[in-house]
């Protein structure tokens, strides 16, 4: 690992902007926080390889205000520590939450027939398409949505826009729809 001294010498040089010296640092104290790290035992190898990776950067840039360079390894050691447990804990909150979402016993409420939903979603799309303000994105929705017969290519032709423009309208009302669509969902209701 080299002395302590000898690695204080690596950090200052660190610190004023060497670039040379950050390698070296990483070199003699990659292993270290690699034990540190690899002893969460919840993470799997690519967590661990992201949080030494996540360590040594949030210690590179904050290098300047390191006022003793001889706490240098301790003070990595700390980071590393708590981005592993910040990981942990991230992975936690992912996991409740994807037990909240895959509920086994969701709300007792009758299925509703897959056609009768079908006419109630594309009335749901008519209805967002018939409230856009007239203009070449309502015009655009309506070709690509209500005709149905053409590509955004062709659209793009028959407005004299780029097809690009086509793709963004479209996206852009595409989130339009996921958007009341999920506000519809939560409120309980369809109009």
């Amino acid at each position: 690992m080299g002395s302590t001294e000898g690695l204080a010498e690596w950090v200052r040089r660190a610190a004023s902007g060497e670039t040379s010296a950050f390698s070296e640092l990483y070199r003699r104290t990659r292993p270290l926080v690699a034990r540190l790290v690899t002893g969460f035992a919840p993470l799997d190898s690519d967590e661990v390889d992201d949080v030494i990776q996540e360590s040594f950067v949030r210690a590179f840039r904050a290098l300047p205000r390191l006022k003793e360079p001889g706490a240098f390894e301790a003070w990595l050691l700390s980071i590393a520590r708590n981005r592993a447990r910040t990981r942990l804990e991230r992975k936690a909150h992912l996991r409740r939450l994807e037990d909240d979402i895959a509920d086994p016993e969701p709300e007792a409420v009758p299925p509703m027939p897959e056609s009768l939903q079908l006419e109630r979603d594309i009335e749901v799309v008519r209805q967002l398409i018939a409230e856009l303000p007239e203009g070449e994105e309502k015009r655009t929705v309506h070709l690509f949505y209500i005709e149905g017969e053409l590509s955004a290519r062709e659209i793009a032709e028959q407005l004299g826009v780029g097809k690009s423009a086509v793709t963004m309208r479209l996206e852009r009302f595409r989130g339009r729809i996921k958007r009341e669509l999920l506000r519809r969902v939560l409120a309980g209701r369809w109009e």
